[in-house]
């Protein structure tokens, strides 16, 4: 695969850009495969590029001080990781590993400092990304001290519906969701504990496998009480 600013476009955060200067993208980026559980930002050390997803899924994780593995984010197709470059020069804070294999897009970050000065669309979308992973991530390590770990998990699923059909009565879908192993990282959990309370919820109805690529959540007011503590598992 070839990079083109066909493929730059992909991405929201680069179709900001003029077409111009996409174009003069290219030639500083490149594309590589990477297959699962490989290494696509290593913590501890400064970052040359800013990574975009074009397929797969990768992971934000840490690892706490006896050495578990924590997961922070997800990175789905279209979002970028390696972004904190951009305004600094520090050192990559958490490594980012594949989840399932994928095709990134590496932009230096030098090329896209200079294009900051000249795009306040593209700043602007930056910072919001910014601030949004800086919410996530606090949301993410509260979950990390609830003692009740069925809320734990419930409060996960929560999280990982769309915003807009939190609100909605009807049924919800988590698209793409996690595996079970996948939820353990990022709650600091056993699989075993995780698969206990998904079969617990199944036994209630409250969420519901359609295949591997949907998760059916036909009453979402109940997994939100489940996640608020108003009940219980």
């Amino acid at each position: 695969m070839q990079v083109t600013p066909q493929l730059l476009g992909f991405f929201p955060l680069l179709r900001l850009l003029p077409p111009d200067a996409l174009a003069g993208l290219v030639q500083h980026s490149s594309v590589e495969k990477y297959a699962r559980r490989a290494v696509v930002l290593e913590s501890g050390a400064r970052q040359a590029n800013v990574c975009f997803l074009f397929e797969g899924r990768l992971q934000g994780v840490d690892f706490t001080i006896d050495g578990r593995e924590v997961g922070l984010y997800f990175v789905e197709p279209g979002d970028f990781c390696g972004e904190l470059g951009l305004f600094d020069y520090g050192p990559q804070p958490e490594f980012v590993i594949v989840l399932s294999p994928a095709v990134v897009v590496s932009i230096p970050v030098e090329a896209l400092r200079a294009l900051m000065t000249t795009s306040p669309a593209m700043t602007t979308s930056l910072g919001e990304r910014l601030a949004s992973r800086l919410r996530q991530m606090t949301y993410q390590r509260s979950l990390l001290g609830m003692p009740n770990i069925a809320q734990r998990v419930c409060c996960q699923l929560w999280q990982l519906i769309a915003p807009g059909d939190r609100e909605r009565n009807s049924e919800a879908v988590i698209r793409n969701p996690p595996t079970h192993m996948e939820i353990a990282i990022m709650l600091n959990l056993s699989r075993e504990t995780v698969t206990r309370v998904f079969q617990q919820l199944q036994t209630r109805e409250i969420v519901k496998r359609d295949g591997s690529t949907r998760l059916l959540i036909p009453d979402p007011g109940a997994l939100k009480a489940l996640a608020a503590g108003e009940d219980d598992l």
